[in-house]
């Protein structure tokens, strides 16, 4: 079993080098050195850059030794059925371990805080049954390359099945959120196999994390395409009839339009629903000006999904509104906070 990586940046390399110090000293204070512990996500607008590179050191993800626990439901959706769309609205929380500096979900107790998400999420069903999404951070890019120079980290086994023990108790989806450094999704995404044959488990792609060789993430955007993004979405819908599962969800964020090139080249597949969502820290204006850009022109293959973070966003003015977020046009089928 990998031991966990130490804590390290977050989902965007956008805070402070004082800030990331602190999250991390307040980490091992409490205790919670063994898990990762990312910041919070995103850019402050469609055009922003990277400016400043995580600090700390990791070794590169290996293969699961340990078998998620199956349920009992295997053949349908946490809380019934075996298609997202358009029965269901997504409503999560992502994170990672650690402190409040690296996302909702990985701070207090998890059973609170997937009951805090279900109380939020109840705002954004609009005519739909809200499912509810936990959204670990389990593959963190890093800025030095490990032991074979992805420069990534998964989390370890035991914090995978936690999570997952914590959605089923919630009738929740869990969604493995990969930033794959200098590696190439697919080959990462195959490594966590053993947790997406469960019929309750999806994933969620990071691609201003995935850099090619010569780049270190934090230090410059990365980047995929659509043949990139349809390559995991193949795998995917190939494991939903090899093991009869419900549809799975793939989740790829994108903060400027450099992030995801090509996206036209993701095609429909039967097993699998595939959304974007817009990231991005800013005010309501700045926010819904990316929304603007990212989704115009977004192909039927693709779902609108809408980012917000608790703090950042704060930052900026007042956080969007339920009736706010829901207002955006396409409406977003996934709403996740941070």
């Amino acid at each position: 079993m990998p031991a966990d990586p130490k804590p390290s940046h977050a989902c965007a390399p956008f805070r402070l080098p004082t800030l990331l110090l602190l999250a991390v000293v307040a980490a091992l204070l409490a205790g919670c050195a063994s898990d990762v512990a990312p910041a919070a996500s995103g850019a402050t607008s469609e055009a922003s850059t990277p400016t400043t590179a995580p600090a700390v050191s990791s070794v590169a993800p290996s293969t699961p030794t340990s078998t998620p626990t199956p349920t009992a439901t295997a053949k349908e959706l946490p809380r019934g059925g075996r298609t997202i769309f358009p029965r269901y609205r997504l409503f999560g929380y992502a994170g990672s371990p650690g402190s409040s500096a690296f996302g909702r979900l990985g701070i207090g107790n998890l059973d609170a805080r997937v009951r805090e998400l279900e109380k939020q999420g109840a705002h954004y069903a609009d005519g739909r049954a809200v499912l509810p999404v936990l959204e670990l951070v389990a593959v963190i890019a890093h800025d030095t390359p490990g032991g074979d120079g992805d420069y990534n980290q998964r989390v370890g086994d035991a914090t995978i099945n936690r999570y997952l023990a914590a959605a089923r108790r919630h009738k929740a989806l869990l969604l493995l959120n990969v930033q794959p450094g200098r590696a190439h999704f697919i080959d990462v995404v195959k490594q966590l196999e053993p947790w997406l044959r469960q019929p309750d488990v999806g994933l969620a792609l990071d691609p201003e994390w995935a850099v090619s060789k010569g780049e270190v993430p934090g230090r410059v955007f990365g980047s995929t395409t659509g043949v990139e993004l349809d390559a995991v979405a193949r795998y995917l819908d190939a494991l939903v009839r090899r093991y009869d599962l419900p549809q799975k969800v793939m989740v790829f964020h994108q903060v400027a339009s450099r992030v995801v090139r090509h996206q036209s080249a993701v095609h429909e597949h039967p097993g699998v629903v595939v959304i974007k969502s817009v990231d991005g820290i800013g005010s309501r204006a700045a926010k819904t000006s990316t929304w603007k850009v990212l989704v115009k022109g977004l192909p039927p293959s693709i779902h609108p999904g809408f980012k917000l973070f608790f703090d950042e966003d704060a930052r900026h003015g007042k956080l969007m509104t339920p009736a706010q977020v829901l207002a955006l046009k396409p409406e977003p089928e996934y709403v996740l906070f941070e």
